[in-house]
């Protein structure tokens, strides 16, 4: 039977997506340059907001859309179909973007070859799309099967987790994913439970952190389950792994004076974005040299100063911005330290 699909179309063109309009001025210079030899990677492509976005604003640019999840893939492809060639998109995790374009066939693939990667943006972490999808397990406020996959045909599923994991790996999951103050209880009280029969669904879930989180915290640290439903959501998608991996990798892509804009949602994402583009724009001349000896100086500058938050009135608009944390980086030479 086919799958149905209708929540893409119907439900999630509605989402604003998080801070469009900054997304688009801060790829704008070297997209706009390119003209139609640009090419933009969504690299978390949704339900296409985004990318519908860029398609609009930038109308001789290309976009391909990645994303791992064959159901935004679909709505995504029937959303932004108006756009023709200018827009594709292909399956992988967002850190397998380059091995996709090193096998795709057709003119975004080869103006990304000839001309490298005009703009890139990562909207990390779960979409308003698949937290809408009940039966997903991303969300605690519906009972639904623990999957928490973005992509729902391979891999472990949260259930999984629950019920094979060590009780220091699942406290290590829980502390270090979803900075858990309670996780050495929490990992003591679902082994407990596993014990009279594994875990399947979310309330059940969700009824034993009630229980093993004390009262006060509740009643201060916001709902009981949203750390440990992140912090297994990383786990079984690999979220973490996944963004150290792509950071470079899309750097690399990038044509010179290209752009590279990260959205973290938690601190473990803006991170490891925050350490890898400070190693990336920084100078490898032994200090104390008044020049930068031949092949040490950086070839990335950060575009943003520190991370961006976005403002009250565009949080006021789209709540989901509140927590968003923007960086951007700008390739400036090639790997022999050409700027042009």
């Amino acid at each position: 039977m086919a799958e149905d699909h209708s929540f893409d179309i119907a439900e999630n063109h509605g989402h604003v997506p998080v801070l469009r309009d900054r997304m688009a001025e801060l790829i704008a210079p070297q997209v706009t340059k390119m003209g139609e030899r640009a090419v933009i990677l969504d690299g978390t492509l949704g339900a296409g907001g985004h990318a519908e976005h860029f398609l609009t604003v930038f109308p001789d640019a290309h976009v391909l859309g990645v994303d791992r999840d064959p159901a935004a893939l679909h709505g995504a492809r029937e959303r932004l179909s108006p756009f023709g060639d200018r827009f594709t998109a292909v399956q992988t995790r967002f850190d397998g973007f380059a091995e996709a374009i090193d096998a795709g066939r057709g003119k975004i693939f080869e103006l990304v070859a000839e001309c490298g990667i005009a703009g890139a943006l990562f909207d990390l972490g779960v979409s308003s799309m698949q937290l809408d999808q009940l039966d997903r397990g991303f969300a605690y406020r519906a009972d639904a099967p623990l999957d928490m996959r973005m992509d729902p045909t391979r891999g472990l599923t949260a259930a999984d987790v629950l019920n094979t994991y060590a009780h220091g790996d699942l406290a290590r999951i829980l502390k270090t994913y979803g900075d858990e103050r309670f996780a050495g209880k929490i990992a003591t009280a679902v082994l407990k439970e596993r014990e009279k029969e594994p875990f399947s669904t979310s309330a059940r879930l969700v009824d034993l952190l009630y229980a093993a989180i004390p009262a006060a915290t509740r009643r201060t640290g916001g709902h009981p389950a949203k750390r440990t439903f992140q912090a297994l959501r990383i786990e079984v998608n690999g979220e973490l792994d996944s963004l150290a991996a792509v950071i470079p990798t899309v750097a690399e892509s990038l044509a010179i004076g290209g752009r590279a804009v990260f959205m973290s949602y938690q601190s473990l994402e803006d991170r490891i974005v925050k350490k890898q583009f400070a190693e990336m724009t920084a100078s490898k001349t032994p200090p104390g040299l008044p020049v930068d000896l031949p092949g040490t100086a950086p070839r990335f500058k950060t575009i943003t100063r520190g991370a961006e938050r976005a403002s009250e009135a565009e949080i006021a608009e789209n709540p989901r911005a509140a927590p968003v944390r923007v960086r951007a980086i700008e390739k400036i030479a090639d790997d022999a330290g050409e700027t042009r």
